[in-house]
């Protein structure tokens, strides 16, 4: 079975391509499940507008089944739910975009 530490690496690979960082950084990973043959990632965007969301759902889904093993389904779902904020960010994405 897949652990949390895997599909966190394996997020780590989705790089928001407007500011240049990983999703798990950026503070847009709200929650990662795991079930047998199943990860289930609550993915948020920084913005409820943001352009780029079905591709952060699909590059982030494509990054977990190439680099974690055992894993038949992968499920992101889109949420909002606190609004993402920049607190959220890491002290490394912080950093980076001083």
């Amino acid at each position: 079975m897949a652990t949390i530490d895997e599909v966190t690496r394996a997020l780590r690979l989705v790089i928001d391509p407007e500011v240049g960082i990983n999703v798990v950084d950026l503070g847009l990973i709200y929650g990662i499940d795991l079930e047998p043959d199943t990860v289930n990632v609550r993915l948020a965007m920084t913005s409820p507008t943001c352009p780029l969301s079905g591709y952060l759902v699909d590059t982030a889904s494509r990054s977990i089944a190439r680099q974690v093993s055992d894993v038949g389904r992968v499920f992101v779902t889109l949420v909002d739910d606190p609004p993402w904020g920049p607190e959220m960010m890491s002290e490394e994405a912080r950093r980076l975009l001083a």
